[in-house]
C-alpha cells in the first residue's frame, strides 16, 4: 500500500512512550547489524587505529612504523603511476603457474594414492620427508640445477604449493564414509561411477583446505624467491624500497600482498561455498 512506508511516530496521537520504543527498536536492529562485524573485524580496526595513533603521536619511530595514512597514499601513488602494476603482473604469474602446476599434480596424485593404500603407504614417508624439508633451503639446490631465471622461482613455489594439496587431497579419499562406498556398489555401481559420485564429492571439501594452504603458501614463497635474484616483483619492491630507506613504500608492498592473499582466499571460499553446498547446510 501507498502508506506502508509512513513513519507512524510523527503522527499526531503518537505518544513519547511511542516514539522511545521505536527508537528502541532501531537501535536493537543497529546493534544486530554492528554486533557481528564487531565481534570478527573488532580487534583489526583496534589494531590499526592503535597504529595510526601510536605513529601520528610519536609513541613509535614514525621513521620505522610510518602511519597508516601515510601508506596508504604511498601504496595509491605507486599504483596510479604505474610503478607496481608490472611487479604486481609478475608476481601474479610466477605464482599462478605454480599455484596451477601443483593442482593439476597435487589432485591426481593425491586421488590414486587416497584410493590404493599399499601406493600411500610406500610414498608416505618420502611425501613427509620432503614436506618437513624447507622449500627455501632446497632453493639454492633449484638455483644450481635450473639457474637464477624463472623457473628455478617458479618450481621453488611449485614444490612448496604441492605438498598441502597433495596431502590434503589423500585425507579426503581416506575420510570417506566407507558405508556409502558399499552403498553404492550394493546398487551395482561400478569404479569409476563410485569415484565419480560418492569419492570425489565427498573429498571436495578437504581439497579446498589443501588448496587455501597452498594459495597462502605460494604468496609466502613468492616474497622469498623474489628476493633473491630478481629485479622485478612485488617482492623485489620490498627489499628495494627497505635498502633505499623508502619505508612508506615498503609498506605499501607489504600492505599489497595482505591484499593479494585476502583476495586469493576468497575466491577459493566462494568457490567453495559454490561446489560444496551439500557439506553446508546454513548457506
Amino acid at each position: 500500500m501507498a502508506y506502508d512506508n509512513i513513519d507512524l511516530s510523527l503522527a499526531p496521537g503518537f505518544s513519547a512512550a511511542d516514539r522511545l520504543g521505536s527508537g528502541t527498536a532501531i537501535g536493537a536492529r543497529l546493534r544486530e547489524l554492528l554486533l557481528p562485524f564487531l565481534t570478527r573485524y573488532g580487534l583489526v580496526i583496534a589494531f590499526l587505529a592503535l597504529w595510526q595513533v601510536s605513529s601520528t603521536r610519536g609513541w613509535v619511530n614514525p621513521a620505522v612504523f610510518p602511519p597508516l595514512d601515510v601508506i596508504i597514499v604511498a601504496l595509491w601513488e605507486s599504483l596510479a603511476s604505474g610503478a607496481l602494476l608490472d611487479d604486481i603482473a609478475i608476481s601474479l604469474q610466477r605464482a599462478g603457474i605454480a599455484f596451477f602446476a601443483a593442482v593439476a599434480l597435487g589432485i591426481p596424485l593425491g586421488l590414486f594414492m587416497g584410493q590404493i593404500k599399499t601406493v600411500e603407504q610406500a610414498l608416505d614417508p618420502l611425501l613427509q620427508f620432503f614436506r618437513q624439508t624447507s622449500a627455501l633451503a632446497l632453493y639454492p639446490i633449484f638455483i644450481l640445477l635450473l639457474g637464477l631465471g624463472e623457473t628455478s622461482k617458479v618450481f621453488v613455489i611449485f614444490w612448496a604449493t604441492l605438498f598441502p594439496i597433495l596431502l590434503a587431497t589423500i585425507g579426503g579419499v581416506k575420510e570417506v564414509d566407507g558405508k556409502l562406498i558399499e552403498m553404492a556398489r550394493t546398487y551395482g555401481a561400478g569404479s569409476f561411477t563410485t569415484f565419480r559420485r560418492v569419492i570425489l564429492p565427498a573429498s571436495v571439501p578437504a581439497i579446498f583446505v589443501g588448496l587455501r594452504l597452498s594459495a597462502t603458501t605460494a604468496l609466502l614463497l613468492l616474497i622469498a624467491a623474489e628476493m633473491i635474484g630478481a629485479n622485478k616483483g612485488i617482492g623485489f619492491q620490498v627489499m628495494n624500497a627497505q635498502y633505499n630507506f623508502q619505508i612508506p613504500l615498503m609498506f605499501a608492498a607489504i600492505l599489497l600482498l595482505a591484499f593479494l592473499g585476502l583476495a586469493a582466499n576468497a575466491v577459493l571460499v566462494l568457490l567453495q561455498r559454490r561446489l560444496c553446498r551439500w557439506s553446508q547446510p546454513g548457506l
